[in-house]
């Protein structure tokens, strides 16, 4: 069986990962009709043999953990009643991934060293692809993120694309700390997912008018709505806190990369609310100007040479494990939350295979709480519909809450679904 090392990203989520928190994320395809468990067994059997470094078990050596290929795909699981249940060491030894079926819906969810959002995607529409082909006997071309998976893995697909593109000059890890909600926990650990739908086209015209792109409107929206939030908590703006957001970009539209393994970096707008008021105009332009500066080739191989730098230390390679795990740890607790409120990771715009389209309604994708803040947020658009999946451990839904209105106070048409209908 095949392995890799670790890709520079996903170091720091097995050193981070504690009893209560596994840093997974979700991702679904809702299909016109009931799942056959059956066949999606039988597609994922052949499917995983296409993506070793997805359909892997993560294991521990001497000095760094590694990805080992199954030999064998897991056996398709059942829907809990909440999405993201806490993967512990034991399940990841055996496959650090699970497929999930539930009436027409398909999810996989991924522990996150495995791959970044971008890449899961291809492995869930390579997934839905098999499934489809087997179950209604059709042709689906291999295009818009479809592979062939009867095809060998291309070396080029398993590449630490960090390493490759790292630059010269390291850039700065100086930053400031941001506002961090709180609330009453779940005492029973289930996570509330509340989504909201918003028809494209009127979003787009808006973000248009305000000289915004769908991404900086909405991280807007998100940042206004934490605005507002935090001044009914706290109303006296001088002892307010940085609103700030951390927002991922995908390194693939920068750099030439096939790579199926992470390979995306963040910038972090933020806002100071002891400064004075800010208008939505305003809020926009701040992201906008923080995206623009940030998202270039030169800033971010800066960046990705600050954490590779630490990498090929030859020291620090030569730390036993055990010792590596306590010092990224004890980073990540220190600095790795504290410098944003929340993720807000966009997706874009999914596209399949027009042979697909008439058998699939929906795609979704779910980030996973962080570990020591109770919010966190992902979104993309499907069709004429984006999805935004909130996701929360405490049990007051007031962010939503600050978020719907901002978007009532826009004129958007939104339809909003929770889980807690459910339970």
């Amino acid at each position: 069986m095949r392995w890799v090392k670790l890709d520079n990203a996903a170091k720091i989520y097995p050193a981070a990962r504690r009893k209560n928190w596994s840093n997974l994320f979700r991702q679904s395809v809702t299909l016109t009709e009931n799942i056959d468990v059956r066949v999606l067994q039988n597609a994922l059997d052949v499917t995983v043999k296409r993506f070793p470094s997805i359909a892997a078990r993560l294991r521990k050596g001497a000095f760094w953990y590694y990805l080992q290929q199954v030999e064998s795909a897991p056996q398709i699981s059942e829907e809990h009643s909440y999405p993201l249940v806490f993967m512990d060491r034991e399940e990841m030894r055996k496959c650090a991934f699970r497929v999930i079926a539930y009436k027409n819906r398909i999810a996989v969810e991924y522990f996150h060293s495995l791959t970044d959002g971008n890449g899961a995607l291809v492995f869930l529409k390579s997934l839905t692809a098999e499934y489809l082909e087997q179950k209604y006997r059709v042709s689906i071309p291999f295009e818009n993120g479809v592979l062939d998976r009867r095809e060998l893995p291309k070396e080029e697909e398993l590449e630490d694309s960090f390493l490759k593109y790292a630059g010269n000059v390291p850039a700065s890890r100086k930053d400031t700390n941001a506002w961090h909600m709180s609330g009453e926990p779940q005492k029973d650990g289930f996570l509330n997912l509340t989504c909201f739908q918003i028809p494209v086209k009127p979003a787009l015209e808006l973000a248009h008018k305000h000289n915004a792109t769908l991404t900086v409107f909405m991280s807007a929206v998100m940042m206004k709505a934490l605005l507002n939030l935090q001044n009914e908590k706290n109303p006296n703006t001088k002892r307010q806190k940085r609103i700030k957001l951390l927002i991922p970009v995908n390194l693939r539209n920068l750099f030439p990369s096939n790579t199926l393994r992470n390979f995306a970096m963040y910038t972090i707008p933020e806002l100071d609310p002891r400064l004075g008021a800010y208008s939505f105009d305003e809020i926009c332009k701040i992201i906008q100007h923080k995206m623009g500066t940030e998202f270039t080739e030169k800033h971010m191989s800066c960046v990705i040479a600050t954490n590779v730098n630490d990498e090929r230390n030859p020291l620090v390679r030569l730390i036993p494990l055990p010792l590596k795990n306590a010092v990224m740890k004890a980073i990540f607790d220190s600095v790795g939350e504290k410098k944003s409120c929340l993720t807000l990771s966009n997706l874009g715009q999914v596209k399949i295979p027009e042979a697909m389209a008439q058998y699939v309604r929906r795609f979704d994708f779910i980030l996973g709480v962080q570990a020591a803040a109770p919010y966190n947020c992902g979104m993309l658009s499907y069709g004429d519909t984006i999805y935004i999946n909130f996701i929360r451990n405490i049990q007051d839904a007031e962010l939503e809450r600050h978020f719907h209105a901002v978007l009532q106070e826009m004129g958007l048409p939104t339809v909003v679904e929770s889980n807690q209908n459910e339970r």
